[in-house]
């Protein structure tokens, strides 16, 4: 599942040594049914378009201009309580509360920041389960600056992808809408900038929720205002949902969770695409080129000795040439970590299988490594309370997280 983080001290970066995000290895376990959603809370106003804003108010006796302002207080401002909405009256301010209505920002449990300025949150949401983000800062050479939010869609994932950390720890829902769009909002209060781009590579498979996705990349696009094209979903391949998010006509890209050039292999590396066939997911991903004009990614984790040969680079050209024009791939040396049965290749192994691709006139780029030192490059996300929800009285136990596997 790929990409994906500044707060904390030195010494609390090695205590939470592995607060993690999933970035990218959204591996569907043997059964595609996992969808709990938990509670749904319909009274939260993040989430909320101007016009349902304005229709609330109208419903609540106010002037339509009442939800304008409250479009304002929430995307503008990013008030978090209805109290400090200090520019609407205190009768209407007490006849929201009184109605069950919150703004739906969660707090932020703990912090890490690397070396590098990336910053992955860990978030506990109101039900006390947790979930990470990851902000990443790039700073290009003509200074232009760029803040990419990484985003969960699922509190844990049910699909169990051989070097994804998240799947391993275990899955509890579905994210609503606005769990999802305050993780950006988090981001931007943190690093005090707007976040420019945003990609669905954090904890669980976006495709497995993609009703709050859609409905949270609406958020995102019209209410906090970032383009379409800045947004990515990234998935490992769920039957029927590429088709279905076609249909929608996003102007944003599809990230495919490929790893391996062949069934076989995929299927020893990604367990879930014993349901999902490579041909299969390749037609989809052609159709949904068709249907959009947008390019699909192929995102691919570079395991030393499992992937990563020439061999599979010659296969890997000639599948994508099998099945058309508008592919682009995205090569993840994978992040080491502990106890885990791969290893990262080396360099030169890595320069070696973007040649071959090269040369086979596939385009192809090499996903730089961020946040390292706190756990938060792509894939290395796990939460050891993922399972269990954090207990009310728990706040001051510090989160301890295991070094996560990659995800792509």
């Amino acid at each position: 599942m790929a990409l994906l983080q500044n707060l904390c001290s030195a010494p609390l970066t090695r205590a939470i040594r592995s607060r993690s995000l999933t970035f990218s290895s959204r591996a569907m376990s043997t059964t595609l049914t996992p969808t709990r959603v938990g509670h749904v809370d319909s009274h939260v106003l993040l989430g909320m378009s101007e016009q349902e804003l304005q229709q609330l108010a109208l419903d609540l006796g106010q002037q339509s201009f009442r939800g304008k302002q409250l479009h304002h207080l929430i995307y503008k401002r990013k008030v978090k309580e209805i109290q400090d909405f200090s520019q609407l009256p205190q009768a209407f301010r007490n006849e929201l509360q009184e109605g069950g209505w919150r703004v739906g920002r969660s707090s932020i449990h703990q912090s890490v920041t690397a070396a590098d300025g990336t910053v992955k949150l860990l978030i506990k949401l109101a039900d006390n389960r947790l979930i990470e983000t990851v902000g990443i800062p790039v700073e290009d050479n003509k200074g232009s600056f760029r803040l990419t939010a990484c985003v969960s869609s699922q509190v844990g994932c049910p699909l169990r992808c051989s070097f994804c950390a998240t799947g391993k720890g275990g899955y509890s829902r579905n994210l609503q809408r606005h769990e999802i769009v305050e993780q950006v909002l988090a981001i931007e209060e943190v690093f005090k900038q707007r976040v420019t781009n945003v990609v669905f590579m954090g904890m669980g498979e976006p495709m497995l929720n993609l009703k709050s996705v859609i409905e949270a990349h609406r958020c995102l696009n019209k209410d906090v205002q970032i383009g379409q094209r800045m947004i990515t979903i990234s998935t490992v391949g769920v039957p029927n949902t590429i088709k279905k998010l076609a249909s929608y006509k996003l102007q944003s890209t599809l990230a495919i969770s490929l790893h391996a050039p062949n069934q076989k292999l995929r299927e020893t590396i990604v367990p879930s695409a014993k349901s999902y066939p490579l041909d299969a997911i390749m037609k989809d991903c052609k159709d949904y080129f068709l249907e959009t004009s947008r390019r699909v990614s192929f995102e691919y984790t570079l395991l030393a000795g499992v992937n990563d040969g020439a061999e599979h680079a010659k296969e890997l050209a000639e599948l994508i040439h099998e099945w058309g024009p508008g592919y682009h791939v995205n090569l993840i040396p994978f992040n080491p970590i502990e106890g885990s049965e791969y290893q990262r290749p080396y360099k030169k192994a890595v320069q070696a299988f973007v040649a071959a691709l090269e040369s086979r006139k596939v385009t192809v780029s090499v996903r730089q490594t961020r946040g390292l030192d706190a756990s938060a490059a792509c894939g290395q996300l796990r939460n050891e309370f993922q399972k269990s929800p954090l207990q009310p009285d728990s706040n001051k136990h510090q989160a301890q997280l295991d070094v996560a596997a990659i995800a792509c």
